[in-house]
């Protein structure tokens, strides 16, 4: 407006009263056009300074949708959908329980229906007549023979994306790796195997086991006489309990377990300058578990001499040497403590072998005490000293 005022100015100072006339009708265009360039103005900054563009657009936005089976549901598709909904890409999807062919190709991934394994499409079924995958098959790597059901296939493809997300662990981290593998070993493949109607044994168990993950999934579906026959509710809760459980052993691992790896791996390492012979570990704190770790780590480490004992501290500042097992689930150690020890105590014990400050052996030989670090670790050694003059101690 202070441009017009200027024209105005310059023209009555230099220009006739009869051409001002002239001028006029010129002067009310361009001060219409100045108004309306106002208005126009101030209707797009007003459109694109709001927020009903942004409002409109996250309307529009896609949801995605994770399709499976209606009706009786089961621990393996409740588990594979909660491992897709912790996932940024499918936290909002919908979650469509249906058997109908149409509305299952309109989803973005489907679990446990539609005869079909693409990974490619996102296709995890595992009920079809030619499916016989298993995580070995798929990752010649791994170990694992169990057929997968729809949790372990979803774990197989998703799951190093799915604990790097909830770890905060890149997804080359080596303890990701670790984690990734005891998480299929301890809680998935059990869902596999039970799906799939594996047992762990051949014959006729003694007993029956009615409290695992999957029982507890199917008594989660209406009775076969309820009058109402509504799985909706019921599978919400089983994606939550599983779910539940599944964080709970994932917290366990990272916290808890994955430190423990840390420790008995340092102790591998300086094997040696707690004994020459590399067969006796020593661990500075008491309570940590080591066994499962180091039986992976001697392979890890391509270990060719078995460690036979294991040193640390008990709460009271006494020590204790404990037999390494021969394995995971057996009594049987690989070098027990020596015979004629076992079943005897404190004085009575250190005067049999020649070692101060003795407190116990077990009967069954598989664990031993003495007051400090330097007297368990003769009786180990001695132990050792007398298998290899008479190989036939041995373990028992």
């Amino acid at each position: 407006m202070w441009h017009i005022h200027m024209i105005v100015l310059n023209l009555t100072r230099n220009t006739s009263l009869t051409n001002v006339g002239k001028f006029a009708g010129v002067l009310r265009l361009q001060a219409n056009r100045v108004c309306l360039l106002s208005v126009d103005v101030a209707c797009i900054k007003q459109r694109y300074m709001s927020s009903e563009a942004k409002r409109l657009c996250s309307e529009n936005m896609t949801i995605k949708k994770i399709g499976t089976h209606n009706g009786t549901f089961h621990c393996d598709e409740a588990l594979a959908c909660f491992f897709l909904r912790q996932l940024p890409e499918y936290k909002d999807a919908e979650i469509v329980r249906t058997r109908d062919p149409a509305q299952l190709a309109q989803c973005d991934v489907v679990v446990d229906v539609g005869g079909e394994f693409d990974p490619k499409r996102h296709r995890y079924d595992h009920h079809q007549r030619s499916f016989t995958e298993s995580f070995h098959s798929l990752c010649p790597e791994k170990p694992w023979v169990t057929k997968l059901s729809s949790a372990g296939l979803v774990y197989l493809h998703f799951g190093r994306q799915l604990l790097a997300h909830l770890t905060q662990l890149k997804e080359d981290d080596k303890q990701l790796e670790v984690l990734y593998d005891k998480l299929y070993e301890n809680f998935v493949e059990e869902v596999d195997a039970i799906d799939n109607g594996i047992s762990q044994y051949d014959g006729e168990a003694r007993y029956s086991i009615s409290t695992n993950l999957s029982a507890r999934v199917s008594y989660l579906n209406p009775c076969w006489n309820s009058k109402s026959q509504d799985t909706e509710e019921g599978f919400r809760k089983a994606m939550k309990m599983v779910g539940e459980e599944f964080l709970g052993k994932l917290d366990y691992y990272q916290s808890a377990w994955l430190p423990a790896r840390v420790v008995v791996e340092a102790a591998v390492k300086k094997r040696h300058q707690v004994d020459p012979s590399g067969e006796v570990l020593l661990f500075p704190e008491a309570g940590c578990p080591w066994k499962e770790h180091l039986f992976a780590l001697e392979k890890e480490h391509q270990i060719q001499t078995p460690i036979k004992f294991v040193l640390y501290p008990d709460q009271n500042g006494q020590w204790r040497v404990q037999c390494v097992p021969a394995g995971l689930n057996t009594f049987e150690n690989r070098l027990s403590l020596l015979e004629e020890w076992r079943g005897i105590r404190d004085e009575a014990l250190s005067e049999l072998s020649g070692i101060k400050e003795c407190i116990f052996v077990h009967a069954g030989g598989f664990i031993g005490g003495n007051k400090t670090q330097e007297g368990a670790l003769e009786m180990a050694r001695r132990t050792l000293q007398a298998a290899a003059q008479s190989p036939a101690n041995g373990s028992s």
